[in-house]
């Protein structure tokens, strides 16, 4: 840890800084660079994961031949970094599940490209390796589904849907993970998912509602009603935001034995808010579902949570409203009152966000990173996970910055004209609406929690 410099350290942070390992030595390259040697190890680890049959890439690198055939395309989006994407930058905060290509790495690509693409003694190549979900070791206990197939226009255009996959359980139990399983893997581009759950005796029907909500067409609010999340005497039910999230290539979360698990009522529903579908050329449809795993006992440590900015604990300043053809930037901080142990971090900003940071700082004047992105793109959320537990002190304050662009040089803007932009105060929320959020997902701090390994597998576990 640094000491904090409170401007300096704002300062450079929020600098948009070289991709991670650009201008870095780069080791001299072999005379050749061929598939089998060098590349393959490289795209079957960074790229296979979504460009495989039946999954979100537009085309496979399984191959030789397909690598071969989409060689210049393969070097052009490495060489831009826009693929493998992962936003998060590894200068700054080192993650579970990263998938980043060092400039070696890329280089080699390059190199590969730039000589033919020679394929090598591809016969010695083993198979590419399975594709495996960490949460496999066991069956799930039970699987929900989504509640009817969605139907997927081939207009070339992207969706944003909000919908719930409700349940009924033999009884109140206890929930140890959760994973997304897309219906169709080359439609669902990412999903974020909550954890409806229902007083016992509250709501007798929870398949009632709408199935499916177009989510730039109906506010926040308006959405649930119609989706008829409410108890039937008209109050809601508790909610448990971001307990599952989704993006292509990205696995789900299984934390060691003790830390995290969530209590999960007889009765519920799993709010997808949203659900994105990719641009598509051809009518399809999509039914997906949760893969959920059950323990007898209450979590030892179980997970809680943080809300900073929109809809949270502290209040963005300046207010969110962003007037069209501006550049602006905003900031919220949070101070502990108890010492906590971070396993999870989960940024949300929406069409106009242009980077995020997010960092502690403790009484005694120390930063502690906690994730920077110099690109946001709304397309791209992740959930990010420590490689091992994270203390952050008590009466540590977390600040968390962003900027947005309203401007037509904004790609991703919805509208052009530009609109004002802003955070409904009566939470009738929209894609095309603005947010500004940083969710901390943690358990209460214990000596020693800095040496607990969060990866799957871990022999330290």
């Amino acid at each position: 840890m640094t000491r904090y410099l409170p401007l300096l350290v704002l300062l450079l942070a929020c600098a948009r800084p070289e991709p991670t390992g650009t201008g870095a030595h780069i080791d001299a390259l072999p005379d050749t660079v061929t598939y089998a040697t060098h590349v393959a190890p490289l795209i079957w680890a960074h790229c296979m994961p979504c460009h495989r049959p039946g999954h979100a890439g537009p085309f496979p690198l399984i191959t030789y031949a397909d690598v071969r055939r989409k060689a210049r395309t393969v070097r052009y989006m490495v060489e831009k970094r826009h693929m493998p994407p992962w936003p998060a930058d590894t200068a700054y905060t080192r993650f579970l599940g990263e998938r980043v290509l060092t400039a070696r790495e890329i280089a080699l690509i390059a190199a590969w490209v730039g000589q033919g693409a020679p394929p090598g003694d591809t016969a010695m190549l083993p198979e590419p390796p399975p594709i495996t979900s960490p949460l496999r070791w066991r069956r799930p206990d039970t699987v929900i589904w989504m509640p009817e197939p969605f139907h997927i226009p081939g207009d070339a255009r992207d969706r944003f849907v909000i919908t719930k996959a409700p349940f009924t359980l033999e009884q109140d139990t206890f929930l140890q993970a959760v994973e997304f399983v897309p219906g169709n893997r080359r439609a669902v581009h990412h999903m974020n998912g909550a954890l409806v759950s229902y007083t016992e005796g509250k709501r007798r029907d929870v398949h009632a509602g709408f199935a499916y909500i177009d989510a730039d067409r109906s506010a926040t609010p308006d959405a649930y009603s119609a989706l008829q999340l409410q108890n039937d005497d008209g109050s809601w039910p508790a909610l448990t935001p971001n307990i599952v999230n989704h993006l292509p290539g990205m696995d789900p979360v299984l934390l060691p034995p003790g830390i995290g698990g969530h209590r999960i009522t007889r009765k519920g529903a799993f709010l997808m808010n949203t659900i994105h579908y990719g641009p598509l050329l051809r009518d399809t449809t999509d039914r997906s579902c949760f893969n959920l795993w059950f323990m007898d006992k209450p979590p030892e440590r179980p997970m809680k949570e943080i809300q900073i900015g929109t809809r949270g604990l502290t209040p963005v300043v300046p207010e969110l409203i962003i007037p069209a053809d501006s550049v602006m930037s905003f900031s919220s901080r949070y101070t502990l009152p108890t010492a906590i142990s971070v396993v999870t971090i989960n940024p949300h900003m929406h069409l106009l966000g242009r980077s995020f940071l997010a960092f502690a700082v403790t009484p005694l004047g120390d930063t502690i990173p906690l994730v920077r992105i110099p690109d946001w793109d709304f397309r791209w959320q992740y959930a990010y996970t420590f490689p091992y537990l994270l203390p952050i002190p008590q009466g540590s304050t977390i600040e968390v910055h962003g900027t947005f662009d309203n401007t037509r040089n904004n790609p991703n803007n919805p509208y052009d004209p530009p609109r004002t932009a802003y955070a409904p105060p009566d939470g009738n929320m929209r894609t095309t609406d603005e947010m500004f959020q940083f969710f901390v997902n943690y358990v209460d701090h214990r000596p020693g929690d800095d040496t607990i390994s969060l990866a799957p597998g871990d022999p330290a576990q």
